[in-house]
């Protein structure tokens, strides 16, 4: 199934090392988390993954040396932004602390973020 047309919303975290273990315990607790989004309907989740690998000092060159940073990926999609709406509001009251733990991490983070965002492109 393509996505294309579909919402999409994209997180990229860049975090310390030393952070690394509360990071993977907020991931781990945001999988289940999602496991309860609706897979319906116009706020259907569509697909969801949580990426990490190494920050390169050169991020188009594959080859270049990491930098002893990591990064996090979060990538979903959703069958309008109606999912990304509900998204938020579950957040909040469902997902509260670990929200809150994400917003204090990422004080310490370089973070990107495409809220709402619409796929132009995609195959299968």
């Amino acid at each position: 199934m393509s996505y294309k047309g579909k919402s999409h919303l994209n997180i990229t975290w860049v975090v310390d090392r030393d952070d690394e273990p509360e990071w993977d315990r907020i991931w781990t607790s945001h999988g289940r988390w999602m496991e309860g989004h609706p897979r319906e309907g116009d706020e259907a989740l569509l697909s969801y993954t949580i990426s990490k690998g190494p920050e390169l000092a050169n991020p188009l060159d594959p080859n270049s040396e990491p930098t002893g940073r990591i990064v996090y990926v979060l990538d979903e999609y959703y069958a309008s932004p109606a999912g990304i709406s509900r998204h938020w509001q579950d957040a909040m009251q469902n997902w509260a602390e670990d929200l809150n733990a994400v917003i204090e991490l990422s004080r310490k983070a370089t973070v990107t973020t495409l809220h709402t965002g619409t796929a132009i492109q995609g195959l299968w």
